[in-house]
């Protein structure tokens, strides 16, 4: 009867940190599947309404990534003042709030501003939110860890696809309408504020984590995949900022378009889930190195060729992939470190991957204007991608084995 009871309690508990975990994802959606990454839905009729060149259009996800360099920065030592739960649910209302007044906006440097603030937000929502995420089971497996950080980042995949359905109709194909379209995904984020609330509320505030900083001897423990997730920020960032705009440059047609978008953000969130649980069990910068190689991989099927089939290869392969980035990182920095350390490391870990995002727009954007063709600097991608992949082999266990 006891051993009964014991599995009900255990199958109980299993069932109410799923949920947590969902819920808790409602922030992951927010800080990049509708902050960062619908920006490349809304780009181009934003660059034929305003008249951006491509480093304008990349600047202002530069001006993202810089926001998000200071919250990466600033994230620890928010946590360790406000605590982490308060952190993350002020970063989630201040993030809902950045995207309503990017709909607000239409000069050049207002809008920069406003992406930058969004930037400081989304990254105080994202990592504390990965950290609350590693907090939500009490077991020691790695694996069940590993799940619960899969789901919570699988939840960006599911703001993707819902940026997929909420832009088109909010604009309703007139490229001027491109301020409705941001106002519908802050309208999103607010309604996802609920469910946060109620996720954190079942959370314990986590006892690990309150110092700001990294040490040093901390730091080298997980160097090769801090140099590694930065090329990966720069990679990624390339794609996911221009890859609508390229697919239109090849004749794709705005209903295709949405078809791979929606593509993209489906197979983001399900391939995360079952990601987590891989990356929990492997070892070193293996994780890692996988994925950023994969999603190297899916980068190049648009650029070796074009058309319909050469689209949707690159969102299954790569969207199958690059969101298991942080959820790899995070991993390596929980088996690698104490829970001392988690929030300062995802914290660092964070602002290398921010720094890649600041640099790898302006890059591609400057290449594709000196080339005078947008394939040119999406190129940059791949470049960027590949070298992540063969910096983070370097990662190696722990000295005890664990990872």
């Amino acid at each position: 009867m006891e051993s009964s009871q014991a599995v009900d309690r255990s199958s109980g508990d299993a069932r109410i940190e799923f949920a947590t975990a969902i819920a808790l994802s409602t922030g992951a959606a927010l800080a990049l599947g509708l902050s960062r990454f619908s920006y490349a839905l809304l780009l181009p009729p934003m660059q034929a309404d305003l008249a951006l060149s491509y480093v304008q259009a990349g600047a202002l996800n530069t001006a993202n990534g810089v926001g998000y360099i200071a919250g990466a920065l600033s994230a620890p030592w928010a946590a360790s003042r406000w605590g982490a739960k308060r952190t993350f649910l002020a970063g989630f209302l201040l993030s809902a709030l950045a995207l309503l007044a990017t709909g607000v906006f239409a000069e050049f440097t207002m809008l920069f501003l406003v992406r930058t603030l969004g930037g400081v937000s989304t990254a105080h929502t994202f990592v504390i939110g990965a950290f609350l995420a590693a907090a939500i089971s009490r077991s020691s497996d790695p694996r069940r860890r590993g799940t619960m950080v899969g789901i919570y980042v699988a939840g960006v995949g599911v703001g993707i696809l819902l940026a997929g359905f909420a832009v088109p109709i909010a604009m309703n194909g007139v490229a001027a309408r491109w301020p409705d379209g941001w106002i519908a995904l802050g309208g999103l984020g607010l309604a996802g504020l609920p469910m946060a609330a109620w996720a954190v509320r079942g959370i314990r505030e986590p006892a690990g984590g309150n110092s700001p900083l990294l040490g040093l001897p901390a730091f080298r423990r997980i160097a090769p995949t801090f140099f590694g997730y930065g090329l990966f920020g720069a990679g990624y960032v390339g794609y996911m900022t221009f890859i609508i705009a390229l697919l239109g440059s090849q004749g794709i047609s705005d209903t295709r378009m949405t078809s791979f978008w929606m593509v993209l953000g489906l197979v983001s969130a399900i391939s995360t889930l079952v990601w987590g649980r891989v990356l929990g069990a492997l070892r070193g910068g293996l994780g890692p190195t996988i994925v950023f190689a994969t999603a190297t991989v899916g980068t190049l099927a648009v650029l070796v060729s074009s058309g319909a089939v050469a689209m949707f290869v690159s969102a299954v392969i790569f969207g199958g992939s690059f969101l298991a980035g942080p959820t790899a990182i995070t991993i390596v920095a929980q088996r690698q470190l104490p829970a001392s350390d988690w929030t300062a490391a995802i914290s660092l870990l964070t602002l290398s991957f921010a720094l890649g995002q600041t640099v790898g727009p302006l890059i591609a954007g400057a290449v594709s204007d000196t080339a005078g063709d947008i394939s040119a600097g999406f190129w940059v991608s791949p470049v960027f991608l590949g070298a992540a992949a063969l910096v983070n082999a370097l990662q190696k266990p722990s000295d005890d084995g664990t990872i």
